[in-house]
């Protein structure tokens, strides 16, 4: 088996997205420079994903915090046998029609940050996306509890929406981990006998933590954000096989039963293989689900800074009024 191999070279914004795409390839993400400025420890040494960890959500504080700011949302936290679920409800539209969804968020960082106050900053961009009140649980990380403990707290979080509204009116969203998450979850909640929700929106989701797809050799050092994560997802299945679908959800048997799905990526993507690859798998066991691919995005978007960011909640707006029907 031949390996193409390709000379050093310089990878310029291309001129066929807007200025301000361009103007955020060109400076990529001070925040990756802060995230992946050391090497991820051992998926053994506990100790040192404690420290790193801690390192690493000091770094993102800041940048986390002036979310509040830029998406102020009314915030109210409810306890859930103990896990910390964060409720949040964006400026209201006056436009807006009653019996509107609520969508179960469930947030990145590669299953080893985001918690805490986090949780709750990295929900809000979705919240004013969408227009929708967002649920957003705080659920458990390694190296102290690794998976299942995400998935548990994840299916616990959807069934705590089901006491309070029908299925239909419930999305499961995530981004990044989070959307691996979202797609684990709601398989698990299926086999569980729980109702399917009306959708998932599924934004470049970790669907597959072997890291197997192209992209991951095509776009390690083109994305400007987001590098492989081999040691971090070996720390989260704490020796399960990274195949198995509540890990790596593109592994998952979709045709018993799965809702219809939407799932966005970029060319510039690390994840572009994990969610081209889901997709495909979704379209062969007979679900609904539909691709958005921009042009030169890479894993963090364009940073809330481009036409193009809004495209994506468009076309995620879009989709869920063709999917959900408003509450009677």
């Amino acid at each position: 088996m031949s390996t193409t191999r390709f000379p050093a070279r310089p990878v310029p914004p291309p001129s066929t997205i807007s200025p301000e795409a361009r103007a955020a390839v060109a400076a990529g993400s001070p925040l990756a420079s802060l995230l992946f400025s050391e090497p991820e420890p051992s998926p053994h040494d506990a100790d040192g994903w404690r420290a790193f960890s801690q390192r690493r959500d000091a770094a993102a504080a800041p940048y986390l915090a002036a979310l509040a700011a830029r998406y102020p949302c009314a915030v109210t936290t409810h306890d859930v046998s103990g896990l910390t679920v964060h409720e949040l409800v964006a400026p209201a539209d006056p436009a807006a029609p009653g019996g509107l969804p609520v969508v179960l968020y469930l947030h990145g960082g590669g299953y080893t940050s985001g918690s805490g106050e986090a949780t709750v900053h990295l929900a809000r961009s979705t919240a004013h996306g969408l227009g929708l009140p967002v649920w957003a649980p705080d659920y458990r990380l390694p190296p102290d509890h690794p998976f299942p403990a995400a998935v548990d707290d994840a299916v616990a979080s959807y069934a705590f929406l089901l006491e309070r509204h029908r299925p239909e009116d419930v999305v499961v969203a995530g981004r990044s981990a989070g959307g691996g998450l979202a797609a684990a979850a709601v398989l698990r909640a299926r086999d569980q006998g729980l109702p399917l929700p009306a959708a998932c929106l599924l934004q470049t989701p970790e669907a597959d933590l072997t890291e197997s797809g192209d992209s991951f050799a095509l776009n390690d050092g083109v994305d400007n954000f987001l590098r492989p994560l081999p040691h971090a997802n070996a720390l989260y299945a704490a020796g399960h096989d990274l195949r198995h679908p509540h890990l790596s959800p593109l592994f998952g048997d979709f045709g018993a039963g799965f809702p219809p799905t939407i799932l966005t990526s970029g060319t510039r993507d690390l994840f572009l293989s994990n969610t081209v690859l889901l997709h495909r798998a979704l379209r062969r066991a007979g679900v609904r689900a539909d691709l958005h691919v921009w042009e030169a995005m890479g894993h963090g978007g364009f940073f809330e800074t481009a036409p193009e960011d809004g495209e994506v909640w468009a076309e995620l707006s879009a989709f869920l009024r063709t999917v959900v029907r408003p509450a009677a």
